[in-house]
C-alpha cells in the first residue's frame, strides 16, 4: 500500500484536488456538488499519477530512480497499471454526475494527462496536456453550476498558464535524467538554464490575468498581489538550483494565491 500511495506521486495529487474543490467552494457549489468535485479530481490525479509510474517504469530503472516504487521494486507495475485504470473509470463515474457537459470537460482534461504519460511529453508538444489539463479545471467546476455556465475566458487562460508553469517546474529537476533515456519535450530541448529563465513567465501572467481582466474595479490587493508572486515565481526558479523541488512547490503556491482572486471575483466561474 505504502509503495502505490508513493506511485500516484501523492503531493501535487492532493494539492491539485484540494484547489480545486476550493474553486467549487469559491464558485458556490453546495457542500455535496463540492465533495463530488473532489472526489472526481481526487480520482483523476491518481489515474494520471499511477499511469506516468507504470508507463515510465522501465526508463525510471534505467536512470536509477530509486525514489521510484515501480523501479526499486516497492510495487508491481501490474498492480499500478490496474490501480491507474480502476482510478480513470472512477474519475469518468464522478466527474459525469456532475452533470454530462461538465464531466465531459473535466474527463478531456485528464485524458490528456494520460497522453503526456503515452509519449507527448517526449515532444515538444509536452506543454499542450498541462495546458489543456489545468485549463479543463475551472471549465469543469463552472458547468458544474446550476443553468451551466461557461466560466469567463481569462479564467481559463490563467488556469491553462499555470499548467505550463507547472509543466517547467516539475519537468526541471529531471531534465538531465530525462536527455539519457530519450525524452525530449519541450523542457528538455530548451535546457535547465532557459527553463529557469521562462519559468515565471506564465505562472505572473496568469496572476496578473487574474488581477486585472474582468469587470469592475481594481482592488489595491489585486496591483500588489502580482508584484509578489513575480518575486516568489523568480525566486523559487532561482532557489531551484539548490532545492530541485522548490520550483514546483512555488507553482502550487502561486495556483492558490490565484485561487484567492478568483474569491475576490467570483461571478468569473459563473
Amino acid at each position: 500500500m505504502y509503495g502505490l500511495l508513493i506511485a500516484a506521486h501523492l503531493a501535487p495529487t492532493l494539492a491539485v484536488s484540494l484547489l480545486v474543490t476550493l474553486l467549487a467552494v469559491v464558485a458556490g457549489q453546495s457542500a455535496a456538488r463540492c465533495l463530488l468535485v473532489a472526489a472526481a479530481v481526487l480520482a483523476g490525479q491518481l489515474s494520471v499519477g499511477w499511469s506516468n509510474d507504470a508507463i515510465d517504469a522501465v526508463r525510471d530503472a534505467e536512470t536509477g530512480r530509486r525514489e521510484k516504487p515501480v523501479a526499486a521494486g516497492v510495487v508491481g507495475v501490474a498492480t499500478v497499471r490496474a490501480a491507474a485504470c480502476a482510478a480513470l473509470l472512477l474519475c469518468a463515474v464522478f466527474s459525469l454526475a456532475c452533470g454530462p457537459l461538465a464531466g465531459a470537460v473535466h474527463l478531456l482534461g485528464v485524458i490528456a494527462a494520460w497522453t503526456y504519460n503515452l509519449g507527448l511529453k517526449a515532444t515538444v508538444l509536452s506543454w499542450l496536456p498541462y495546458a489543456v489539463g489545468f485549463g479543463a479545471l475551472p471549465a469543469f467546476v463552472s458547468l458544474g453550476l446550476p443553468g451551466r455556465p461557461a466560466p469567463a475566458w481569462w479564467v481559463v487562460v490563467a488556469a491553462a498558464l499555470i499548467g505550463v508553469g507547472a509543466h517547467l517546474a516539475n519537468v526541471l529537476p529531471d531534465i538531465a535524467a530525462d536527455l539519457i533515456t530519450g525524452v525530449r519535450g519541450w523542457p528538455q530541448r530548451l535546457g535547465p538554464a532557459r527553463v529557469r529563465i521562462l519559468l515565471p513567465a506564465p505562472l505572473v501572467a496568469a496572476t496578473v490575468l487574474l488581477a486585472v481582466a474582468g469587470p469592475g474595479p481594481v482592488r489595491a490587493s489585486e496591483v500588489v498581489t502580482p508584484s509578489a508572486v513575480t518575486v516568489a515565481a523568480v525566486g523559487g526558479a532561482l532557489l531551484g538550483r539548490r532545492f530541485p523541488r522548490l520550483p514546483f512547490l512555488t507553482a502550487i503556491l502561486i495556483a492558490a494565491i490565484d485561487v484567492v482572486l478568483l474569491f475576490l471575483r467570483r461571478s468569473a466561474l459563473g
